[in-house]
């Protein structure tokens, strides 16, 4: 996995609503990319609701966000329909920017190992640097952590 002070990988990928985006698109930004496992299940929903929630708050401090996972472009938008998103949902079906990141690996879920997403959040300056990593994320309270890093 990547960490606080490495070149975030460059990344282009398809969102919900059939959008070709790169990493190069948010230039000049703060860029929140958070991974998540599945869309339409119970954290991920809490996560996604807290980072809208607080969305407008990070738009005010120049921050830009994306989340990505395995999910179909279609599952993306169906998501993002039921929630009102503010930001792009990409489509990593190729699991491309999930490697680069490096955020798939095992995890224990109910009592058994599996091998999943990680759920992660990184924030890349305006440069292309990583300045955090969040590993331990707290979905219902996501943007609070992010938030509490820069305010």
């Amino acid at each position: 996995m990547l960490k606080r002070g490495d070149v975030a990988p460059l990344f282009t990928g398809v969102n919900q609503f059939g959008e070709l985006l790169s990493s190069n698109d948010f230039k000049g930004k703060k860029l929140i990319v958070f991974f998540y496992p599945k869309d339409n299940t119970p954290a991920c929903n809490a996560e996604v609701r807290s980072l809208k929630e607080a969305y407008w708050l990070f738009e005010k401090h120049g921050f830009a966000i994306v989340g990505i996972n395995r999910d179909s472009i279609m599952s993306h938008k169906k998501f993002s329909d039921k929630f009102l998103l503010p930001f792009s949902l990409i489509s990593d079906t190729d699991m491309k920017i999930i490697d680069a990141f490096g955020v798939y690996g095992e995890k224990r879920q109910s009592n058994k190992n599996v091998n999943t997403i990680l759920r992660t959040t990184f924030i890349i300056s305006e440069k292309g640097i990583i300045e955090h990593v969040i590993t331990k994320v707290s979905s219902k309270d996501h943007a609070t952590q992010i938030l509490e890093l820069y305010l």
